[in-house]
């Protein structure tokens, strides 16, 4: 039979950049608005490209930027756009970034950019990436609504790295959201580096020759407290009636969308009515950062009037300080921060006699507002654009690299002493609070089914302590089985009480999968008896199961008793009920960029394909066999990342046609690909199959999209599984007897690369770090 080719990779978008580096350098996904948009967001994002680019030359970033259907025009910079407003292109975005073999996703977030409640579409994406997400809080809400909250908690849970830039926003995440110190990291917004100017040329330009000059900067709108600024003026103008108030920047788009220029309007009315109407300069218009920065350098003294003390972030008042300008602010919060140390004067809110006398001081004074503004220019130099480039250029290599990287995974058995400190004389107990057995969660059969079968396969068979523990582990199958109700129980407590009459069709599956494994690879001809006595009698059951992966792991203990029983009835007809049934699953469900059993993928998914393959043989059908190698094909391809890795289905979320939730990844599924690739490599010894068991079992070494080893075969311990930042760290029974049971099944490809020539593909599979899809 000839080897079936893959089927072509599904077409996904991925970003086609001219520019793109090779392919060897990592990746950064870097999300937020972008020019052309007019807005702060879309400033700061485009400032962060650029000098990361410059400083971090060995970064490849790709930018998804945030498009509302008001914006015009694009920008060479962009890879691919996201409407605010469009929930399926946050998925499709999400998808672009898979593909795209991103190392990291880094996010910058600010409440309104985004579609939804309290812009809850941007979950969709960040729930479906599989890269480390870092997120750039622009704003960090003491007092959020549910909505507000709800968001910020689900991406605080997601990110592997959150930033903010003041310890306000670093202590607001830690105390009021209960946030990881150790996630947070402090990083400034990033300023000009740009040489001090005592005066700027724009003096001449404009026709303002010497006059002093005030200003205020950014976006229109009511939160920047410009009246309390011009109800200060005559104050300033009985003394310096040549005083100019440059209020520079077009109004807020929302503002104006909702109300025209009413704002703007209401404050020249101000202004006429206080008799400073010529006191007053406007330039309404947005200004690209070179002008700005000339702007900024024009005045003589910065008005930050912000009237809402909590704002976390202000770039203008950043730029002002880096600038070396002289300030007087409200005390925001980054105003606060950045001001400290008399870098600037700080006036109470809504205050306009206060912001009045400190400017007299300033203007009366010329050396005190020099020293000011000397200050001011020293503490710019810590927030200079190339130091901020690469305090996120270091920060995102800690993420990319993640933990310590790929560990060895010795081939030797790895220590039993995990399944021994799980286990006591009842059986395997299913949870861990980290390595210590959590005994309040009790028992269950889908645990000690699979520790009976780790008992009895491979040289741990020889093991006379072992088989001691695969009698404790059968003794648990048998006191599950209900004979009124003819059906196994699951769950048992701690204290020995049955928890439900009956578990799972699944549940029930798996013990059937052990008596039928028992009955072929049991160490003893008693115990191997013992197991097709308990098949016989509980077997019926399968016959009215529904559930798909019920039917598939009663089929694959059949199948295993059938090669020790070849003429065994009732193994027979549930191969041949597992084979008609997943074989009209695959017909009926798969299409052109979808060869697969359902329409979503869930858990356990290679043993659909394995069963149809054991099924195919064990028939001596060739559409079956052909059938389940073809799902398998295309399963692997799909949960092979482009660097390689192994990445399944995560439990976080099932996998629809069309896009894949990569967390929280289970050991489950890397064994499942494992004794599925096995079965494969059993009929042709294809490298194919070789490799992606490979890639599934590194996976457990830290080959990963976290680059964190589970397992440690020192210990025979292996965490629950991989989340969006790190691993699990508890250590359940299913996870670490999944480890051992790849291993297990691993042992298939060791011993064959052994008898393979030295030139051979699986011999040097053996020491290459990843498998490279064919």
């Amino acid at each position: 039979m000839a080897e079936l080719d893959a089927p072509p990779p599904e077409a996904l978008p991925r970003c086609t950049r001219p520019e793109a580096l090779p392919r060897a350098a990592p990746r950064v996904a870097l999300i937020g608005c972008f020019r052309p948009r007019r807005c702060g967001i879309a400033t700061f994002t485009a400032d962060v490209h650029e000098h990361l680019a410059r400083e971090r030359a060995d970064l490849a970033i790709d930018v998804y930027a945030m498009r509302a259907k008001t914006d015009v025009g694009s920008d060479a910079a962009i890879c691919q756009t996201i409407g605010d407003h469009d929930l399926q292109a946050y998925r499709t975005a999400a998808a672009a970034i898979n593909a795209s073999g991103a190392a990291v996703v880094w996010l910058q977030h600010e409440f309104g950019i985004f579609g939804g409640e309290a812009g809850g579409f941007i979950l969709d994406l960040v729930d479906r990436v599989a890269a480390p997400l870092v997120v750039t809080l622009h704003t960090v809400l003491a007092a959020p609504t549910e909505g507000q909250r709800q968001v910020l908690d689900r991406l605080i849970a997601r990110a592997s790295q959150l930033i903010v830039m003041s310890q306000f926003g670093r202590d607001t995440l830690v105390e009021l959201y209960g946030a990881d110190p150790a996630k947070v990291a402090i990083i400034e917004h990033g300023t000009p580096d740009r040489a001090f100017a005592a005066s700027s040329p724009l003096r001449g330009a404009l026709a303002i020759g010497d006059r002093p000059v005030l200003s205020t900067f950014g976006l229109l709108g009511p939160g920047k407290g410009l009246e309390t600024a011009i109800r200060a003026l005559p104050t300033i103008a009985a003394q310096y009636p040549d005083i100019l108030y440059r209020i520079v920047g077009a109004t807020h788009p929302n503002l104006v969308a909702a109300e025209g220029e009413a704002y703007r309007e209401s404050l020249v009315a101000l202004a006429e009515s206080l008799g400073v109407a010529s006191n007053l300069a406007w330039d309404d218009r947005f200004l690209d950062t070179p002008e700005l920065l000339e702007a900024i350098e024009l005045c003589d003294i910065y008005l930050a009037p912000y009237p809402n003390l909590a704002q976390v972030t202000s770039g203008t008042l950043a730029y002002a300080v880096a600038l070396g300008r002289a300030v007087i602010s409200t005390p925001f919060v980054h105003a606060r921060e950045l001001l400290a140390d008399d870098v600037g004067i700080l006036v109470p809110q809504a205050d306009s006699e206060a912001i009045a006398e400190a400017a007299l001081l300033l203007l009366a004074v010329p050396a005190e507002r020099e020293a000011l503004q000397r200050r001011a220019y020293k503490r710019g130099r810590q927030t200079a654009w190339p130091v901020i480039a690469r305090a996120f250029g270091d920060l995102l290599d800690r993420v990319i690299e993640g933990g310590s990287g790929e560990r060895v995974l010795r081939r030797a058995t790895p220590s039993r002493g995990a399944i021994w400190a799980m286990s006591d004389s009842v059986g395997i107990l299913q949870h861990g609070r980290g390595p210590v057995a959590d005994r309040d969660h009790g028992y269950c059969i889908d645990d000690n089914a699979r520790a009976f079968m780790l008992m009895n396969c491979g040289e741990l068979r020889r093991d006379p302590d072992c088989q001691n523990w695969a009698l404790r582990y059968a003794s648990f199958i048998q006191h599950a089985w209900n004979d009124e109700l003819r059906a196994f129980r699951n769950f048992m407590a701690y204290d020995r009480r049955w928890l439900e009459a009956t578990g799972s069709e699944d549940s029930n599956g798996r013990a059937l999968w052990a008596l039928g494994y028992g009955a072929a690879h049991a160490a003893t001809g008693e115990l191997r008896d013992w197991s097709a006595d308990w098949f016989a009698r509980t077997a019926a059951i399968a016959a009215n199961f529904k559930s798909p992966r019920a039917i598939a792991f009663a089929a694959l203990g059949a199948d295993a008793l059938l090669d020790r029983h070849p003429s065994d009835p009732r193994a027979i007809q549930l191969v041949e009920r597992a084979g008609a049934l997943l074989h009209a699953m695959w017909k009926s469900a798969r299409r052109p960029t979808w060869d697969w059993f359902e329409p979503g993928l869930t858990y356990d998914n290679a043993r659909l394909a394995e069963v149809l393959i054991r099924a195919g043989r064990r028939l001596q059908s060739l559409p079956m066999e052909e059938a389940g190698l073809s799902a398998l094909v295309w399963l692997c391809d799909r949960q092979t990342s482009e660097q390689g890795n192994f990445r399944p289905v995560g439990s976080d979320g099932f996998g629809l046609m069309g896009e894949t939730m990569p967390f929280d990844q289970q050991p489950l599924e890397a064994w499942a690909t494992i004794a599925a690739c096995a079965t494969a490599f059993a009929r042709g010894a294809s490298p194919r199959w070789a490799g992606h068991a490979d890639a599934a079992w590194r996976w457990f070494a830290g080959r990963n999209d976290r680059r964190v080893a589970l397992a440690d075969p020192q210990t025979g311990r292996c965490r629950d599984g991989l989340t969006p930042h790190g691993v699990n760290l508890n250590v359940g029974a299913e996870s670490t007897l999944a480890y051992h049971l790849a291993h297990a099944d691993m042992a298939v490809f060791w011993a064959a690369r052994q008898r393979m020539p030295e030139e051979d593909p699986l011999r040097r599979l053996a020491s290459e770090p990843a498998f490279a899809r064919t």
